[in-house]
């Protein structure tokens, strides 16, 4: 059975209590997680979001609705064909005019791609931290959970910072 995450976050603003479907591979690191924190945060906070085998996110795709990300058939797959992780290709989508995410997807981009890492002074740390998210974690969701301080802090940071 999947592991899955979701919020008891009250309705959206217009009153309706829509949840979306997503699924992504388990044991997430970077981009997973920061486009995890992403769709919670920024988009649908009751959304349901599955940890599956990498090869199952095409499935669950077509035959529950979701919508996957970062694994192989995904609507956003791991790298698109502009060179964008999907955490980069949601925010390019539907955050656009939003400086601070601009920039955190930049941070992202480069802890996900280590020969790109220097593309920000900050990827190298976030990937750093990242790869000890499955050491302190007891699952997908907890981490998940936990790791959304870190990007909690990291957006506050650079929205004072795009100011």
């Amino acid at each position: 059975m999947p592991l899955s995450v979701s919020s008891s976050v009250g309705p959206s603003p217009s009153g309706r209590s829509s949840r979306k479907l997503w699924a992504t591979r388990k044991r997430i690191h970077v981009n997973r997680t920061a486009t995890g924190w992403l769709i919670l945060r920024f988009f649908d906070p009751r959304a349901k979001i599955l940890f599956v085998e990498p090869g199952d996110v095409a499935a669950i795709q077509q035959r529950d609705g979701a919508i996957g990300f970062d694994a192989p058939g995904a609507t956003y797959p791991h790298r698109d064909e502009r060179g964008r992780c999907s955490f980069e290709a949601l925010v390019d989508e539907r955050l656009p005019g939003d400086a601070a995410l601009q920039r955190l997807a930049k941070i992202v981009h480069g802890a996900d791609f280590p020969a790109e890492m220097d593309v920000t002074r900050e990827s190298a740390g976030l990937w750093a931290i990242s790869q000890g998210f499955t050491d302190v974690g007891k699952d997908d969701a907890d981490i998940l959970e936990r790791a959304s301080f870190l990007y909690d802090s990291l957006y506050a940071h650079l929205k004072t910072y795009s100011k």
